[in-house]
């Protein structure tokens, strides 16, 4: 078949190298919002397609056989366009949802529903705040200037947050626990602010909040559209497979047989 990955995410980057032992022509896209993206060995595409009516005549000029939508936990967006485009394009469309994390005990979360209510949230009396939210959404962060904010993005901040106190970070996870429970002692940080991601490449953060007793902002997962779905990489390359074998079977069923009178 041929494939396109929406990507961007680890689970993208795995499932790629997973069909490479396969017969699939998979095309990998990405939206081009870092500087160094892992593309792996496929053909890449980086960047938009002018909404679900690009990303649909794109596919059907591609001849694309399914869609494989493995963004990132947040990309609402691009998921409703995603579904919208397999739907006009008439092709299959699976989607990796990364499950989120759930609370434990000794979890301190504040759950919200935007990055623009976890500045709500974090109230009017100054603190050292720990934001990762990703660069695209600090601007935010803006209306609360009486924090001290401590900032960790995979790519440079620049003039994204204007505020008066600010540290900036760059750093790419995965993250070990113990560095992250050093990190926020040492640094004085006295409230995380986060997305519930999921997965474990940045869960760290989540447990040293815990190990530290310290309260966690954390924005809640936001609405994707009901398409079939499956949870990791696994999961998707079982589909795949029973995709394939339901593809072969169709393709190899009899002829119906002429009805009564007709020859």
């Amino acid at each position: 078949m041929r494939i396109l990955i929406l990507g961007g995410t680890s689970e993208a980057s795995a499932l790629i190298a997973a069909l490479a032992g396969t017969m699939h022509e998979v095309t990998l896209s990405l939206a081009g919002r870092t500087t160094a993206p892992k593309t792996g060995s496929v053909r890449t595409r980086i960047g938009g397609f002018g909404g679900a009516e690009g990303l649909a005549a794109w596919m059907r000029e591609d001849g694309t056989d399914l869609l494989i939508d493995a963004t990132h936990p947040f990309a609402a967006r691009i998921c409703v366009s995603a579904a919208e485009a397999a739907r006009a394009a008439g092709i299959p469309i699976l989607a990796i949802r990364r499950p989120p994390w759930i609370r434990e005990s000794g979890d301190r979360w504040t759950e919200v529903d935007t990055v623009e209510d976890s500045v709500a949230a974090l109230g009017e009396a100054p603190r050292r705040v720990f934001v990762t939210v990703g660069r695209l959404e600090l601007a935010a962060f803006a209306a609360a200037p009486q924090h001290d904010y401590v900032v960790r993005t995979i790519e440079p901040v620049g003039d994204a947050l204007p505020v008066p106190r600010l540290t900036t970070i760059a750093a790419r996870g995965p993250f070990a626990a113990t560095e992250e429970e050093r990190f926020m002692r040492e640094a004085g940080i006295a409230v995380l602010v986060t997305k519930n991601s999921g997965g474990d490449a940045t869960y760290a953060k989540i447990t040293a909040a815990r190990a530290l007793g310290m309260p966690v902002v954390i924005v809640r997962q936001p609405l994707k559209p009901e398409v079939a779905r499956v949870a990791d990489v696994a999961g998707a390359m079982a589909w795949v497979a029973h995709d394939l074998t339901k593809r072969r079977e169709s393709s190899h069923a009899p002829l119906p047989s002429p009805a009564e009178g007709e020859g």
